[in-house]
């Protein structure tokens, strides 16, 4: 016979060894059958944390450029940076198949009702991040041409401060949003 911890794909239980003939006669209790059922590896949890796991790392990013920061948000996909580590790693061509919207850049009065259109077209769930100060409070342009903060016409779940914030400040922006889609609330 082989030994058991020569095996790769052994369980706790292979690599504790045989049991002794003792134990194989006196009937297990309900703790013990339960620790045996942990040692061959069983996880226990909840249908929401797999599934707030799973949204967590499978954020499908939907590029709302409208400036500089646009170019920084570009950034996070190249290789220096690789956004895909953290499962953000494909920005999609239609607010049908994303998920994240990230506003990069100054809103303007024209743009905000198409902004609120995409948005709409988005499925449930849907989250938004503000990338830039202009995108989250109207940067410089105090004026009655910009918006005055993303957030008048969407709601904002994550901002990025910054004019223009670096590729690594909307990375730490998207592993907040992370956080934040791994403990919410899936079944309301």
């Amino acid at each position: 016979m082989t030994d058991p911890r020569d095996n790769p794909f052994r369980t706790l239980a292979q690599a504790a060894g045989p049991k002794p003939a003792a134990e194989l006669v006196m009937p297990m209790s309900e703790e013990d059958r339960i620790r045996e059922e942990l040692e061959r590896g069983i996880v226990f949890t909840t249908v929401e944390s797999v599934v707030n796991w799973a949204r967590a790392n499978a954020i499908w990013p939907l590029g709302f450029g409208l400036a500089c920061c646009a170019i920084e948000m570009m950034a996070i996909a190249g290789p220096r940076f690789d956004v895909s580590r953290f499962g953000a790693e494909v920005f999609r061509g239609s607010p049908r198949q994303a998920d994240l919207m990230i506003v990069a850049g100054r809103v303007s009065q024209k743009m905000a009702p198409v902004l609120r259109r995409i948005y709409d077209q988005m499925p449930e769930p849907r989250w938004v991040i503000s990338m830039g100060v202009c995108a989250s409070a109207g940067g410089m342009f105090t004026n009655y041409s910009i918006v005055q903060g993303v957030d008048t016409i969407v709601p904002v779940d994550v901002y990025v401060p910054g004019c223009p914030p670096k590729p690594e400040m909307l990375m730490h922006g998207i592993l907040k949003l992370q956080e934040k889609v791994r403990t919410s609330e899936t079944f309301k």
